[in-house]
């Protein structure tokens, strides 16, 4: 039956009480978000990527998420909102000097800094692990530490110098409330981004539609059967009139097409003087008969 040999039980063995509630290790947390790929799990290695609701990825994950949307991830929800390689931006990253990577305590026996980051910011030097708060640009991808930007108010960027507006600026690894704040922003963009296509749409529409109605481009049944009658036109007459005649006309149908085209620069108002002296038919280029070359010298330029 139990409690036999001597055992002395205690109250909180005998009695169930309520269940204690487990809580997220802290440091494990910051760590799953700011050293790990939210899509893969596997640890960030450049190039780093992040979308509008400034989570971190590996660019290589996103490919292959991109490439295949049907398999299926442990993680999936994470980038639900990606619909292609425009919706991420990658970082500029500035690597932290104090970070040696794994191959500092390959033997165990040195104290591993957990809260080292692997990056920092280049403007005030705080390291990118969580403690502190970080943001990214949308315009170029430089990331930097929100106190930097509040302490250096410039709308050109501390690292590469390229503008930015205040709503370029996105928060890496938000809390609850930024997020939602940026999934809103996010909506609104795609929203005009689509009102605006089909703005165009529309108005290209409308201008097929102006054009067809005044005639101003013809329709390609009546061309194919203008060209029809042109050629059935032309074959008739070659056939009355024979070879003779069909050459006769062939030229007398290229020497007006050729009148009608060519048109002499010399003859164009809108063009300079010096734009027309670099042609043939300039009168600086046309020499007297003492000037011209003979049969010895092709192109004499000693006169």
């Amino acid at each position: 039956m139990g409690c036999d040999g001597g055992t002395i039980p205690k109250r909180h063995e005998l009695v169930k009480g309520p269940k204690k509630i487990e809580k997220v290790d802290k440091n494990a947390e910051l760590a799953a978000k700011w050293k790990y790929c939210a899509l893969s799990q596997e640890k960030l290695r450049r190039p780093i990527v992040s979308c509008e609701l400034g989570r971190l990825y590996n660019k290589d994950a996103i490919i292959e998420y991109l490439l295949d949307k049907s398999a299926e991830r442990p993680n999936a929800e994470a980038v639900a909102h990606i619909r292609g390689i425009k919706d991420i931006k990658e970082l500029n990253l500035t690597d932290n000097p104090e970070w040696e990577g794994e191959r500092r305590n390959t033997k165990g026996d040195r104290y591993e800094d957990i809260h080292c980051g692997m990056f920092i910011c280049p403007v005030v030097g705080l390291e990118m692990n969580g403690k502190h708060r970080f943001c990214y640009l949308q315009t170029c991808g430089c990331v930097f530490s929100d106190r930097a930007l509040k302490e250096v108010k410039t709308e050109i960027c501390h690292k590469c110098g390229d503008p930015f507006k205040d709503e370029d600026i996105v928060v890496l690894n938000g809390n609850k409330e930024e997020v939602d704040k940026l999934r809103e922003k996010m909506e609104e963009k795609r929203a005009k981004a689509k009102t605006k296509k089909s703005k165009k749409s529309k108005a290209t529409e409308t201008v097929s539609t102006s054009e067809s109605k005044d005639g101003t481009v013809s329709p390609p049944n009546d061309i194919a059967g203008t060209s029809l009658q042109q050629n059935g036109g032309d074959s008739s007459q070659s056939a009355v009139a024979g070879p003779s005649g069909s050459s006769s006309s062939s030229k007398a149908t290229k020497s007006s097409s050729a009148s009608a085209t060519k048109r002499s620069i010399q003859d164009m108002n809108e063009k300079s003087e010096a734009f027309k002296s670099l042609f043939t038919t300039h009168s600086s280029a046309k020499r007297t008969k003492d000037q011209t070359s003979n049969w010895v010298t092709h192109t004499p330029y000693h006169f």
